[in-house]
């Protein structure tokens, strides 16, 4: 998602319009577009943990289905078995290193997007500071 976006979780003239529009025609939705502005950027944290906690259950549930040799699973063949076990073991560590890399860089772009909202910040003191010094009225709001 990004800042450059119309209706995002943030008090922007939009959003506030939605959840005036929301109270007036149906109070809840009103609640929850005033919800949405206040934590809707946890949301797609939310989603992301639901998501992994979804599939670390669904992955473990695989895993004692495949043990308990169902005949269908089996072919019969015990080289061939043996050799696809240990293909699929390999295909799930593949994964597993794929959904670490995945979170390690979600995690290094948030970091990234907070460095970067927090050098804005600076600058942004700096400069009313500096206003402020040079006599300059600055409205506070």
């Amino acid at each position: 998602m990004t800042s450059q976006a119309l209706i995002r979780p943030a008090w922007t003239p939009a959003t506030i319009a939605l959840m005036v529009l929301g109270f007036m025609a149906f109070w809840p939705l009103g609640l929850a577009m005033l919800a949405y502005i206040l934590w809707g950027d946890r949301l797609e944290t939310f989603r992301r943990d639901v998501n992994r906690g979804t599939d670390r259950l669904m992955s473990g549930f695989r895993r004692s289905t495949a043990r308990m040799n169902f005949g269908a699973e089996r072919t019969g063949n015990v080289a061939f078995d043996d050799w696809r076990e240990a293909e699929l073991a390999r295909l799930d560590a593949e994964r597993r290193k794929l959904q670490e890399a995945s979170a390690e860089f979600e995690a290094y772009s948030r970091e990234l997007r907070r460095a970067k909202d927090q050098e804005e910040f600076d600058r942004f003191m700096s400069e009313r500071a500096r206003s402020r010094a040079a006599g300059g009225s600055v409205v506070d709001g």
